[in-house]
């Protein structure tokens, strides 16, 4: 039993047998609450909660199998027990298939009863349980298999819940292994088209030679050795979700080529003059400002307002700190279960805490990958971690985490409004300059420009 008491709603309308079984519950630690009838039952239940219901069936103008189809629709997480002296096999079934936790025939055992009452009280408690450490989970922020708690990616979240249900073009800036593509997929999965196809393309990966044919496909005898027809991937992905990874790689005449499609929503494949209607979603990505490209000419400013309907940015790892423990928390389950390895001790997490992570959240996965292969025990220590780890004493790694992180961010608050316009005006809006010349994250700059109330630029 736990120190609070468990409240239980006790119905029969036979007051001998309705008393004799408060007394006993009274008596096993049970704080019972009594009712004659169905309907006094609910009007209990509607003004306060129970942890369990004990109910007789055989009662008045609501049976009791009526009030457990009523708390099965209004508390389904609270365990009902039916009582009865009518008792037969078609009773029993009828009752479980409806969601009773037990059911008992009269005259009750009263031992038998405590049991079951034991039983489905400690039931509803994990039920409980389990919505309350979902729900603490929930708040910590979860998309796919991104988790965070850092108020710049909770901020991100709440955009991918805005931006999934539209079918706006998106473009995700951030460095390398900050999670862009699992960024898009959620957009994908939270969207109308989750039931279609995601492609994700790496446009730094084709060469100009075979980016017509990788992208459009081609029909067989088109070039030398086209032996059969193929489809391209934009074509694969009509009907979902194209993702266009490192956009800013992707050549001047690639560029050229995607914007016609993007234009015309419909591809030709080599060798073809049957065109091919598209219907799909864009969402980018680039670790390089493509406003600051347009500017340089290296990029098309008509393909990028294609692509930047709604920006997302997402900021490196070392600015985020705060989601490091639940990012490991979700590693760890991925690749420790195998050896039942569940967690970190305080010493290792402080060290993780301690490091810059210039490869970002894919670097903290790989950590912890290797990590959990190599150790020998389920709670992973300082000295399971890489040298580059294990190397950050205290003073050290505080020292850096200062230098870094902590210096950054009273950097960032020493920068003055004016400062800000100046900086503006001298880079012409360009946000990614402007950062660089106020020396701060990008991130950071976007937080003063909305701390001065300074309209951000495109």
């Amino acid at each position: 039993m736990t120190q609070t008491p468990v409240s239980i709603l006790l119905v029969d309308d036979d007051r001998d047998n309705r008393d004799l079984l408060a007394e006993a519950l009274s008596k096993a630690g049970y704080r019972p609450t009594t009712a004659i009838s169905g309907e006094e039952a609910c009007e209990k239940a509607a003004a306060q909660d129970f942890g369990l219901i004990v109910s007789d069936i055989q009662m008045g103008a609501m049976s009791g199998l009526e009030l457990l189809k009523w708390f099965r629709k209004q508390f389904p997480d609270t365990p009902v027990v039916l009582l009865t002296a009518f008792g037969s096999l078609d009773t029993a079934i009828h009752a479980m298939k409806h969601g009773a936790f037990d059911y008992l025939t009269k005259p009750i055992n009263l031992e038998e009863l405590l049991v079951v009452v034991e039983r489905a009280a400690e039931h509803g408690r994990l039920v409980r349980e389990n919505k309350r450490l979902k729900s603490a989970f929930d708040r910590r922020v979860r998309a796919g298999s991104i988790v965070a708690q850092s108020r710049a990616m909770v901020e991100i979240f709440k955009l991918i819940g805005k931006a999934a249900h539209t079918r706006a073009s998106v473009l995700i800036y951030g460095e390398t292994g900050t999670g862009k593509e699992l960024i898009a997929r959620a957009l994908h999965d939270n969207s109308g088209r989750a039931e279609g196809p995601f492609v994700a393309i790496n446009c730094a990966g084709i060469p100009d030679t075979l980016l017509e044919s990788e992208l459009f496909g081609h029909v067989r005898g088109a070039f030398t050795g086209a032996e059969q027809p193929r489809r391209g991937l934009l074509e694969e992905s009509s009907g979902g979700t194209v993702f266009l990874d490192e956009i800013g790689d992707l050549t001047p005449a690639g560029q050229a080529k995607l914007l016609r499609v993007l234009q015309e929503g419909e591809i030709r494949r080599v060798g073809s003059n049957t065109t091919i209607p598209l219907d799909l979603r864009v969402i980018s990505a680039s670790r390089r400002s493509l406003e600051g490209m347009v500017k340089e000419g290296a990029f098309r400013e008509d393909l990028l307002y294609r692509l930047k309907t709604i920006t997302i940015e997402v900021p490196p790892l070392r600015e985020r700190k705060e989601d490091i423990p639940l990012l490991t928390e979700l590693f760890l389950t991925r690749y420790g279960k195998d050896k039942d390895i569940r967690a970190l001790t305080d010493g290792a997490l402080a060290r993780l805490r301690q490091y810059d992570w210039p490869g970002n959240v894919r670097e903290l996965e790989h950590v912890i990958e290797r990590t959990t292969a190599l150790a020998n025990s389920p709670i992973i220590s300082e000295n399971d971690l890489p040298d580059a780890l294990r190397s950050l004493g205290a003073e050290e790694g505080a020292g850096r985490e200062d230098g870094s992180l902590a210096a950054a961010r009273r950097k960032a608050a020493a920068i003055s409004r004016e400062q800000v316009v100046a900086a503006l005006a001298q880079t012409s809006g360009n946000k990614n300059h402007t950062a660089e010349t106020l020396g701060i994250s990008r991130w950071a700059l976007n937080r003063l420009l909305e701390k001065y109330g300074i309209e951000k630029p495109d």
